[in-house]
């Protein structure tokens, strides 16, 4: 069991909150309602081998740079209580389970999955070529939107479309926060981010308007599948939260990074599916 927590703490398995509702949002739309059990369950199991995985090659990928990194230097890797051949055997037995539930949920899940494979393993190395890699993560998270989708009809079909570019675009703002603790560092080692490259100032503006088309795309989401009063409130607590969240972080205080980053898009991702949740049940 210290063992299990060891590598749960080396994915930061608690972060899985930020995927996984809206996993479910997309495969209750997808449904009109709520999907099968069997369904809830393989895509329960290939979102989780997914990230599980991901996040295990990146700790292997990122081992020298989490070193070198005051920030990162405490995680499991670079303190030896987790080897690297034990991270790539969790990180191969995650992705087995990812492409297993694919499987079994049908022959698109399947084909799709070579790719959403690639795609998660990719983003790992975009920070050592370009401060884009913000936008290549939410992609990465958006695949499990998009694969929900396709795991309840088979199929794929463009009025998902606003959901997928909602998650990349609200990832990829508050992961240009979280950056914001690592700007220097990232100078000094020759890595690219979006604050590395434009500073903090012009950061937060960025994060910001990413948030504000995030928000604009929830709401275009919930006027194309005809979502109703409750998922309407839901909007409007979405939007509170995000400028809560905007309020916490000032150029010249990052003390609650934190807490804007892990509290609030917590909040973020729970609100838009309980609120779509609700629409269907009630």
């Amino acid at each position: 069991m210290q063992k299990v927590s060891l590598y749960l703490r080396m994915i930061k398995f608690s972060h899985s909150i930020f995927a996984l509702p809206f996993a479910f949002t997309s495969a209750l739309i997808a449904a009109s309602g709520i999907p099968s059990l069997r369904q809830i369950f393989w895509i329960t199991v290939a979102m989780v081998g997914a990230r599980s995985g991901a996040m295990g090659m990146n700790r292997i990928i990122d081992r020298q740079i989490d070193t070198d990194n005051p920030r990162t230097a405490g995680r499991e890797i670079p303190r030896g209580v987790v080897k690297v051949s034990e991270a790539i055997a969790f990180a191969l037995l995650s992705f087995s389970l990812m492409i297993g539930a694919a499987y079994m949920l049908n022959p698109l899940c399947l084909m799709l999955s070579p790719i959403a494979l690639g795609i998660l393993i990719l983003y790992s190395f975009t920070k050592r070529v370009t401060w884009m890699a913000h936008l290549v993560l939410g992609i990465a998270i958006s695949a499990g939107p998009l694969g929900a989708w396709v795991a309840i009809t088979g199929s794929f079909d463009r009025m998902i479309l606003p959901l997928v570019l909602a998650v990349i675009f609200w990832l990829a703002g508050f992961d240009i926060l979280y950056a914001l603790q690592d700007i220097e560092f990232d100078k000094h080692y020759g890595l690219f981010s979006i604050p590395q490259r434009f500073g903090i100032r012009r950061s937060l503006y960025i994060a910001r308007v990413l948030h504000i088309i995030a928000f604009s795309l929830l709401v275009l989401n919930g006027v194309l599948f005809g979502l109703g009063k409750f998922y309407g409130t839901g909007m409007f607590i979405v939007a509170g939260l995000f400028l809560y969240e905007h309020s916490l972080i000032k150029e010249h205080d990052l003390t609650r990074l934190d807490m804007a980053f892990f509290n609030m898009n917590g909040y973020i991702s729970m609100t838009i599916f309980i609120a779509t949740f609700a629409d269907y049940m009630i």
